[in-house]
């Protein structure tokens, strides 16, 4: 259907008698209880699902819970005037358009391609890990708060030790989450166990949280008989069927739509709990990013967007991707609740996602968490940074704002630790480590046949035929293929 005129109300007469479903409503000054439809735990300031005229007639909005405004569908098939407040006096009217309501101007008015005001970033420790006057966060207690700091410390001590261990040639590829500890663990312990992960590959602290052993982050790496995956993937691509967390995938942004229709699945079970799905800023770029948000939004399920605004996707920064103020913007222009949080602050961190975590479960919502770090270390094992940024810059990064001397700073103050316990955890843990990587490289190779199974129930003759060829190769070659894995 197409038409043309110069007079809005014309537009309204022509619509009204191509299309009986649309109608439109009276409106005067004054406002209606749309902040109830709204109800949340206020703690931050998160990005409203969209602007909308305030509305006197309260009938018209869906107070259930997990409708909004937005998606109610009108009954009425009549046409009425609404009043409107517009620059020059004259009357506007609003159309009950199937999806949202449209008000229309005489004033011809583009978007702006940038806000006038930044979203603001949430943020509750300063570099010093000092409280910030007024701010509002969830409460920790000291035991959750030392055991935060403690899987921080395991984190980054695990990245340090199995990075050399791949430079050794002892393993042949790694990921660091050096930088973004806080968004790691914080994030994890705001969760609770039965909340499904799908995770990136750079989020290794979640699994530690719930209780992945440094053994179990061993056998992984190594890939022997032991791993989860029996060798079939590439270091760092965890996964525990135990835990609620899905392996590990590569390829950029596809784990985004399974935690939607993952967490779409929980809301039809009625299940108390959501999907959690974490990706980098390069995520966004993809479509699956695009597709999953509106996905999450029409069908209303409780999952929640962490993304870790890093600043670079590999050598590609976030300037060369993107002209939009960061990504928790592009959450309100898909209806989704949103918030710009300091990812290299952990009681930040940790607030937002336990407040989000409540909003989607118990209001069926999606949000979207944009969590602002520095990947300071490189983007894995096959790269080098220092081709594509100054030294300097990634120097301080790591000195200046470290999430995890700034947590430790704040649970200092709060006196939960000091010296001693900070040398004795750190010797620990190392040792833990090391111990764990001599018994993951001794331990035996899964079996070549693995290659072939747990895909199908019965294996097809052409897999068959691939496993018998693999076989007779390796038989006439044996130098070129790895003497540990049995055949």
């Amino acid at each position: 259907m197409a038409f043309y005129s110069k007079n809005p109300r014309n537009i309204i007469n022509n619509l009204k008698s191509k299309v009986g479903l649309w109608s439109l409503m009276k409106q005067s000054h004054g406002t209606c209880s749309y902040s109830s439809c709204l109800n949340t735990i206020h703690l931050h300031r998160f990005l409203p699902l969209t602007t909308l005229p305030q509305f006197t007639n309260p009938d018209s909005i869906s107070h259930k819970k997990g409708h909004f405004p937005h998606f109610q569908r009108f009954q009425s098939t009549t046409t009425e005037k609404q009043i409107d407040s517009v620059p020059n006096g004259e009357q506007s009217q609003v159309l009950d358009f199937p999806g949202g309501k449209v008000v229309f101007s005489p004033e011809m008015r583009f978007l702006s391609e940038s806000p006038s005001v930044y979203s603001q970033c949430y943020r509750v420790l300063d570099d010093n890990g000092q409280l910030i006057s007024h701010s509002n966060f969830v409460p920790v207690s000291e035991e959750v708060a030392v055991k935060m700091y403690s899987n921080m410390v395991t984190l980054q001590t695990l990245d340090t030790i199995f990075y050399e261990a791949q430079r050794q040639g002892r393993i042949s590829f790694y990921v660091t989450s050096i930088g973004e500890e806080a968004i790691n663990i914080a994030s994890a312990a705001a969760l609770t166990s039965d909340d499904i992960v799908f995770p990136q590959y750079r989020e290794p602290g979640v699994l530690l949280w719930r209780g992945f052993t440094l053994q179990e982050f061993a056998n992984q790496c190594f890939g022997n008989k032991a791993d989860y995956g029996k060798g079939r993937q590439m270091p760092i691509h965890y996964g525990s069927n135990k835990l609620n967390y899905f392996t590990v995938a590569s390829t950029i942004a596809t784990q985004i739509p399974h935690a939607v229709g993952a967490a779409y699945s929980l809301k039809m079970d009625k299940k108390d709990a959501c999907a959690v799905t974490y990706f980098g800023d390069g995520g966004t770029s993809e479509g699956d990013f695009h597709a999953a948000m509106n996905f999450a939004a029409v069908t209303e399920s409780p999952v929640i967007f962490i993304c870790r605004n890093n600043g670079w996707a590999i050598s590609t920064p976030t300037s060369d991707q993107f002209r939009s103020d960061g990504i928790a913007v592009r959450g309100q222009a898909y209806g989704v609740r949103s918030i710009r949080v300091d990812g290299n602050d952990a009681l930040a961190m940790y607030s937002a996602v336990h407040s989000a975590r409540h909003m989607a479960v118990n209001e069926h919502r999606p949000i979207l968490i944009e969590a602002v770090t520095y990947r300071v270390g490189h983007h894995s094992t096959s790269d080098d940074s220092t081709k594509y940024r100054p030294a300097n810059e990634i120097e301080w990064w790591r000195m200046a704002r470290d999430p995890v001397t700034r947590f430790r700073k704040w649970i200092e103050i709060n006196g939960w630790w000091g010296s001693e316990a900070e040398s004795q955890l750190r010797s620990s843990i190392r040792s833990q480590l090391l111990h764990a990587i001599q018994i993951a490289e001794r331990a035996e190779k899964p079996p070549v046949n693995d290659l072939f199974t747990d895909v199908y129930d019965n294996i097809p003759s052409n897999l068959r035929e691939q496993e018998k060829l693999l076989k007779e190769t390796i038989n006439r070659h044996p130098k070129d293929y790895p003497a540990d894995v049995p055949i």
